[in-house]
């Protein structure tokens, strides 16, 4: 399962600083050195940074995190992000996050057990000497999940499919809300509450899903209003919607 990262992030970690041998998808850790060390030299000066990472007044304190990377206490992935989706999802109730992949602009990708320290990088910034950061990220992510043959349930938003997507053998769950006239919307806060929730009910459960089909069966019988399409092209992934009303 490939999740997003979350803006809503904790702002302290109490564990030991940053050991990226430490962490999982160990093929990630020179795009991983690179990036940590653009983001530390774009903070040096607090104006460019905030206008580069596209900062609000009240998060220019993120910048001081992003300066403190190396030497910053770290905490659980699942413990970092604190956004509507994991609220639903719940990782740290769960007996096995160990099928569970987050996107990162910054770590590429993170299982919920990695530490890393709090950070502020959208997939969209400027990194000094980095083109664009799906770029960058683009052959090792292919590397690490390219192998992969089981089924994909990718929850992930777009920014973060340019990176990599799971062609045929992923299915790209989406979220719409349905009006009584049958116009369909994305409600972004609703959008990420459902995936948290589908996500859940995945982990939490015995089922094991092997075919888009099965996903779907699954969704279907707890309740949820499904659609599944085929990919339109070979280079695509199945699609699965999720509508609500």
């Amino acid at each position: 399962m490939l999740l997003p990262p979350s803006e809503g992030k904790a702002r302290q970690g109490d564990g030991p600083a940053l050991d990226l041998g430490r962490l999982s998808s160990p093929a990630l850790n020179p795009t991983r050195e690179l990036l940590v060390d653009r983001l530390i030299e774009l903070c040096a000066d607090e104006d460019t940074a905030a206008e580069a990472l596209k900062l609000t007044a009240r998060q220019r304190h993120c910048v001081k995190q992003n300066r403190e990377l190396r030497t910053a206490p770290t905490l659980a992935a699942w413990e970092l992000y604190t956004g509507v989706l994991y609220e639903r999802l719940g990782l740290g109730d769960l007996p096995d996050g160990n099928q569970v992949l987050i996107a990162s602009p910054l770590w590429g990708l993170l299982r919920p057990s990695d530490r890393v320290p709090p950070y502020r990088m959208p997939m969209s910034a400027q990194l000094p000497g980095v083109d664009r950061l799906a770029k960058a990220w683009r052959p090792a992510v292919a590397e690490v999940l390219g192998a992969r043959d089981e089924l994909i349930v990718d929850m992930r938003s777009g920014a973060y499919t340019q990176v990599w997507g799971p062609k045929g053998r992923g299915v790209s769950v989406r979220v719409f809300k349905e009006d009584e006239a049958g116009r369909r919307s994305v409600v972004t806060h609703m959008a990420k509450a459902t995936r948290g929730e589908v996500a859940h009910a995945l982990l939490a459960s015995s089922a094991q899903p092997t075919t888009p089909a099965e996903l779907g069966d699954f969704l279907a019988s707890h309740g949820w209003k499904v659609e599944l399409s085929e990919p339109a092209t070979r280079s695509k992934p199945w699609l699965l919607d999720v509508v609500g009303v």
